[in-house]
Order: C-alpha cells, then structure tokens, then sequence
C-alpha cells in the first residue's frame, strides 16, 4: 500500500511511519522540519520538506499513487495557541483543510486524523470519557482539532470521504522532543539526566492517561484495514498523577533527585483520562505497556541518546 504520513519525522509520525514500512508499505513522509528531524525518517521512506499548507501537497500524492494519508502534522503547542490563534487556526484547520482536498482529488481512500482526547474533551463531565463525551475544548489548540474532525465528517457526508480519527491522550515514549510544548515524561527525563531537578507545578496531583507509542502506533495500523469511518480514543482508562510520573523516572535513575513543587499553572485541568472501550469492541486494540514499564523504557531511551552523543 502506498501510504503518506504527514508530520512524520516527528514524534508519533516517524514512529508510525517505522512500523508501516516494516510491514512493507511503501512510505511517502511530508515534514517541514519545525519540530521533526530528518533521523527520525525511515531508510527507505521518500521525503519530502514541504509545508501541509503548500499546493504542491497535491503533486506529491498524484505522482505517488497514495492510497491512505496518515495525517499527524500539526502545530502542537498549547500555549502558542493561546498567543498566537491565527497560526493555530492557519496549520491546523487550514493546513488539514488542504491535506483533505488534495486527498479527495487523487482518490485517497482514507485519511487516518491525529486529534486529541484531553484537549478536545476538555473539563470533563465523567471519567473516563468515551467518544460520545461532550466536546468542550478550553484552548484554541483543542478548538482546532475538533474542528478538523467536523470537516472530516462534512467531507464524508458531501464528498464520500472515508476517514479514522485516532483521539490521543497523552502520548509518550523515545523520540519525543523534551523541548518547547513538549510533555512532562520527555520534560522530566531531560531535566533528570542533565542533573537539574524538575519543577511539579502546583500539588502535582493533577491527573493525565499517559498512553505508550508502541500501543498508539498499533491502533495505526489496525486504521490500514478499518472499513468505514469512526472516531476512537487511544487511551487506557487509567489516571497517573504527575507526582507519580517524577517518583518513577526518579527511581529509575536511582533516586537523585527530590520532588520539588512550583506554583500551579493557571487553568490548568485537573483531571483527564478517557475510555478506549470503543477501540477494544471493534478491533481488540488494547494498551498493553503499563506505566511503569513505558516510563522505565523511555528514560532507557534518553539515557541512551545521551551516550551516543
């Protein structure tokens, strides 16, 4: 299958990308390199630096004969959402509003959607969330995924588009970038090795569903031979605090550091984790990388990339 992922020499991208070519899919990667990095793209895989929102967009997936687009580029950063809607609005709407259209010109038959859990699901009514939770999302960053999905849905209903949003809660694990809007496992495992001591903001009581790229890369590819289109959260009903997430990678090092609290972050949400029962009753995807395990993993990587360098 010819299959492009956007934003895939990032993160989640180029590990998804990996495991697609691995299972001997022929791998086209568009990137513009903002936050991803060209080691992260896979031997084999054709890339190409371009912006999602650039016209040529529509060439690549012509000449390529693509069949599926995974799509997981986006501008990321909640808080430069928060400064700077325009932009988040122009990559993340604008820019997937391009993907979508050059996709139904050249006969794509399915687009896979990176959106987001906490961010779309926002102050949540019950825990965990399921799909069908009231969508109220407190930042532009989460305004912007779930408008994606509703274009999606406009473009099924017009233009027979067949689409999988993948909700995400909090991913982590290698390769993510412990800087800028990064999350606080990559935050904490950089900090920890370079023998600073991280900051838990507020109580460090405030729960998140920390989900292992392992398990989100296999919900990408049971979406290659999904039929129909659907939306699913990639979770795993299970809350970890943040004062959890230290005490672990702490541990895992041998303990040098202490837990060290700052002042809390206004607005900051409490608690998020969501239900992947949805996921599990359709196609028997279920996490299967535990907390600790996934967190001992990462810090393994860090530590690793660190004494290569």
């Amino acid at each position: 299958m010819n299959v492009l992922v956007t934003g895939g020499a990032g993160f989640i991208g180029s590990s998804i990308a990996d495991a697609y070519k691995d299972a001997g899919h022929d791998i086209v990667i568009v990137d513009n390199l903002s936050t991803g990095v060209l080691e992260n793209v896979p031997k084999g895989a054709t890339f190409y630096q371009l912006d999602i929102r650039d016209e040529g967009l529509g060439d690549i997936i012509r000449d390529h004969n693509i069949e599926v687009i995974n799509h997981h580029a986006a501008q990321i950063d909640v808080r430069r959402s928060v400064e700077d809607p325009r932009f988040d609005l122009s990559v993340n709407v604008l820019g997937s509003i391009n993907v979508v259209e050059a996709a139904l010109q050249n006969d794509v038959k399915r687009v896979i959607f990176a959106s987001s859990g906490g961010a779309g699901y926002g102050e949540q009514e019950y825990f965990p969330a399921d799909e069908a939770h009231p969508i109220a999302p407190c930042s532009p960053y989460g305004i912007t995924k779930v408008t994606v999905e509703r274009y999606l849905h406009y473009f099924h209903l017009v233009r027979d588009l067949t689409y999988t949003v993948f909700r995400y809660t909090n991913v982590y694990g290698p390769r993510q970038n412990p800087h800028g809007e990064a999350g606080v496992v990559a935050i904490f495992c950089d900090k920890l090795l370079s023998g600073d001591n991280p900051v838990i903001n507020g109580d460090g009581l405030q729960t998140r569903d920390y989900v292992y790229i392992d398990d989100v890369v296999r919900a990408n590819v049971h979406a290659l031979g999904m039929e129909g289109s659907d939306t699913f959260n990639v979770s795993t009903n299970r809350e970890t605090t943040v004062n959890e997430i230290f005490q672990v990678l702490n541990d895992a090092l041998g303990g040098p550091a202490t837990e060290k609290h700052g002042p809390a972050k206004d607005g900051e949400q409490q608690r998020s984790v969501c239900s992947y029962d949805k996921l599990h009753t359709r196609f028997g995807w279920k996490p299967e990388t535990g907390i600790d395990v996934g967190l001992r993993n990462t810090m393994a990587w860090f530590q690793e990339q660190r004494d290569d360098d």
